[in-house]
């Protein structure tokens, strides 16, 4: 089950369970919709994959046992180790080539 982790690897940005603009590598490595475009051109700092849209989580108990109350996110807070210029050369190594080629 996906961790929802609270916040951008890159930016420390605040991201809820109900963002709509939180994105996840492969990893579960969490970063936001402006660091992905802007900052580090769809490459994940940390593995080399691309990012796809974080789901939401349902608030709402549609079927028992199965929401966001019972399946908590995250509350752990998890930065990058690599600094702002090291995501750039990395990024713009690897940009180059296709996530799916990766």
């Amino acid at each position: 089950m996906l961790e929802l982790r609270p916040n951008c690897e890159a930016c420390d940005r605040d991201l809820p369970p109900d963002c709509t603009d939180a994105c996840i590598c492969t990893y579960e490595c969490t970063f936001c919709y402006d660091c992905v475009s802007h900052r580090l051109m769809n490459v994940c700092p940390n593995c080399g994959g691309g990012f796809t849209p974080r789901p939401i989580r349902p608030k709402t108990e549609w079927r028992p046992g199965v929401n966001l109350s019972h399946q908590p996110a995250s509350t752990t807070r998890v930065n990058t180790q690599y600094s702002h210029s090291e995501m750039k050369l990395f990024s713009d190594s690897v940009n180059v080539i296709a996530p799916k080629n990766r």
